[in-house]
């Protein structure tokens, strides 16, 4: 089940890889993810130290937050993952000019998952070509709705 999803990243994206990583939050958190108060859309997974981070993701705090605890709605959320797997994404990045974005933000049982993808940005001509495709799917679904009555 998804929470939220980043639709603007495969709009500026070539998407390569997908991976899943498990996300660390704390309490106020959760319940806020819970209630639906999370944005990825300026959300971007960035290596530290051989450890990812995902930073940019804003989970508002819900009006009911307990008064002893502070939120702070961009904080810098760890990502849990491999550290073989970590390392092949940091092989990667730097070898070829990919960057890592989050794609979405899904339950896994009781447990709140990201998926990540490493992805290569697109030109405006590349932009361009993903809307006339956009649009020319569009057309072809309206005549065949048409052409069904």
């Amino acid at each position: 089940m998804s929470i939220a999803e980043n639709r603007r990243a495969r709009y500026d994206y070539h998407i390569e890889e997908q991976f899943e990583a498990g996300v660390v939050l704390s309490g106020w958190e959760i319940k806020a993810v819970r209630a639906g108060q999370v944005q990825l859309t300026d959300g971007y997974v960035m290596i530290k130290n051989g450890e990812l981070f995902l930073i940019g993701c804003r989970i508002n705090a819900l009006r009911s937050a307990s008064t002893h605890v502070t939120p702070e709605a961009d904080r810098t959320k760890k990502l849990l993952m491999h550290k073989a797997e970590i390392k092949r994404l940091i092989g990667k990045i730097e070898q070829r000019g990919f960057t890592l974005v989050p794609l979405n933000l899904h339950y896994k049982g009781s447990y709140v998952k990201a998926d990540i993808a490493l992805a290569k940005g697109k030109d405006k001509s590349d932009k361009r070509d993903t809307i006339k495709e956009r649009e020319g799917k569009r057309e072809v679904e309206r005549a065949m709705k048409e052409r069904s009555r």
